[in-house]
């Protein structure tokens, strides 16, 4: 009996070396959220502490952004994954040491976080650009729904819960110990890879290039590729308008809404989170949609943003935990899209620095998103800032599709499976 679509990649040895690597790595990561905030808790910090290792970590993971992107087209992959993962490993185990004899402070903490920001900034563009070189075309959509799963479910679901339970057993000490072994592993895991799994394509005959050479060279390729480009601009602005309510005032909108406390807020959360599960499973077990890009911007503007509306309104948790799972999933489902068109679209050796692009402009405005939503939500009340997403996404979404022809592009370029063909051999 054939293996359901969204499993297929499982059946390439590489690929599991990977994939393994990666739900650890990210196991860890979830892990780690509920421990840094313990550990600085265990040290006498309080909100303001927890914010200042917090803004640490966010400033250095959009300062190294592009610049994972551009290694992640001059150096091999797997060199790049398995030194990050041995990276965290290290600030772990330094971190656990200075724990056990009792030296730990703040800015151990700050710097561990740090730390781990700079192995994720280089992390996220070689993952995306190694997919291709280890699976054929046609299995490319399941594995970025594989990814899409596992996130959720290990970053911020079983990785905090194991955190918690290991934190109510033991210490913020055992998490961080937890931590160093699963990037141990990861780093291990890592190294099954091939060797020749990273390698990146060079024409021989081309002149070598800078760093600042192939930065521009992204850049204009983001500009004279209207799919790719437009589809940035519509990330940078939603991103503006929508990522500040939901982090920022749904706990406040629980409160008012359900009388609910840190429970109830993490249930919104944990159905989000499901909800992205079930949004990458579905759209992985798929074939990828002929009108890819109008399917892609449906669901991020429309399915995804037009129920942010009905968050204000909710009387019941049940009715706030389906609207958010509705966000998770087409939130999910649009992102399994957008990634397979970055591999299968993206010329090869552009292909680390468009994820990094792409990565570098879902991060921009994420912090004025936050900086902003307090005040206004506090001057104007809750129900204009969940509205406003519902409002300028659709327009948005409407505006983008007409600006870049990305009805003509999509027929101009259709995108089959090619489940028939062999991934590309490595050493």
């Amino acid at each position: 009996m054939p293996l359901p679509r969204a499993l297929r990649p499982f059946t390439v040895p590489a690929y599991r070396w990977l994939v393994a690597s990666m739900t650890l790595s990210v196991f860890a990561a979830g892990m780690w959220v509920v421990t840094l905030a313990y550990e600085v808790i265990d040290l006498g910090g309080g909100p303001s502490a927890l914010s200042f290792v917090a803004s640490i970590s966010a400033v250095v993971l959009v300062a190294l952004a592009l610049p994972g992107g551009i290694l992640a087209d001059r150096t091999d992959r797997k060199r790049i994954l398995v030194t990050v993962e041995a990276l965290n490993a290290v600030a772990m185990a330094v971190t656990s040491a200075a724990a056990l004899l009792g030296v730990l402070q703040l800015w151990h903490l700050a710097v561990s976080a740090a730390l781990l920001s700079v192995s994720v900034a280089f992390y996220f563009p070689a993952y995306s650009a190694i997919l291709p070189r280890l699976l054929p075309p046609g299995h490319l959509l399941a594995a970025n729904g594989i990814e899409g799963m596992v996130r959720p479910a290990f970053l911020n679901a079983l990785g905090p819960a194991a955190a918690g339970a290991l934190i109510g057993a033991f210490s913020p000490h055992a998490g961080v110990f937890a931590c160093l072994l699963l990037f141990g592993a990861a780093t291990a895991t890592a190294l099954g890879l091939p060797a020749g799994a990273g390698a990146v394509a060079r024409d021989a005959a081309a002149e070598p290039t800078t760093a600042l050479q192939d930065f521009v060279e992204g850049a204009r390729f983001a500009r004279d590729t209207p799919w790719f480009g437009w589809t940035l601009v519509w990330a940078c602005c939603v991103v503006l308008v929508f990522i500040g309510p939901i982090e920022v005032l749904l706990p406040f909108l629980v409160r008012e809404q359900l009388g609910g406390g840190a429970s109830m807020f993490a249930l919104m959360l944990a159905s989000m989170g499901a909800g992205s599960v079930l949004g990458s499973w579905l759209t992985a077990s798929r074939p990828l949609p002929r009108r890819y890009l109008t399917t892609m911007l449906g669901l991020w503007g429309v399915i995804g943003l037009i129920p942010m509306a009905l968050l204000p309104v909710a009387g019941s948790p049940w009715t706030m935990g389906a609207v958010m799972a509705i966000l998770g999933a087409s939130g999910s489902a649009g992102q399994v899209i957008w990634g397979t068109l970055l591999q299968r679209r993206v010329p090869p050796e552009l292909l680390g620095r468009a994820s990094s692009l792409d990565f570098f402009v879902s991060l921009a405005l994420m912090p004025l998103s936050m900086a902003i939503a307090g005040p206004l939500g506090e001057r104007f009340g809750l129900t204009p800032l969940f509205v406003a997403p519902a409002v300028v996404g659709p327009i948005l979404s409407l505006a983008v599709w007409t600006k870049a022809r990305l009805w003509e592009d999509e027929v101009a370029h259709p995108l089959t499976d090619h489940e028939d063909l062999e991934p590309v051999p490595v050493d």
